[in-house]
């Protein structure tokens, strides 16, 4: 009975330090983001309520294109109903992405700007956003057009 208690020790001993040794390199393989992450052209989709000013208030839904220049550049085009009214929007911008993968996104156009909260996720190919301008509520979903390597990328 001692023998097979001893071998069971060792055995749990030997997991653990194989665990402990694994994790290290495991964390080490995350690099994080940077504007760098976001570098191509992305499907944009968006989705919610104008509430100001009452000329416009009412649902809004937009899909568009948005091309990430990987330094902090945008450019984007959309066609957007906002009540209703069908609107064509062409806007450049920046975003700024920090290392835990959430970041911010202006754009401006002769129409108005607006600003975006950001999450990148499933590696650079998708982001989720919410405005965060006053008087919007949106939801935005931005999906990479084409896969990384892609010969149209």
């Amino acid at each position: 009975m001692k023998r097979s208690t001893i071998g069971k020790t060792f055995a749990s001993a030997a997991v653990v330090v194989l665990a402990l040794g694994i994790a290290p390199a495991a964390k080490a393989d995350y690099k994080g983001c940077s504007n760098a992450t976001l570098r191509g052209t992305f499907v944009h989709t968006a989705s919610g309520f104008e509430t100001a000013p009452p000329s416009i208030a009412g649902p809004l839904v937009g899909v568009g294109t948005d091309t990430f220049d990987g330094n902090g550049g945008i450019t984007s085009t959309a066609t957007l109903s906002i009540n209703g009214n069908i609107a064509q929007l062409t806007a450049t911008g920046t975003y700024k992405v920090n290392p835990d993968c959430t970041g911010t996104y202006k754009i401006a156009s002769p129409a108005g700007a607006t600003t975006l909260f950001i999450v990148i996720g499933d590696n650079g190919n998708e982001i989720q956003a919410i405005c965060i301008d006053a008087g919007v509520v949106l939801s935005h979903t931005f999906r990479r057009q084409f896969p990384v390597g892609d010969w149209r990328e």
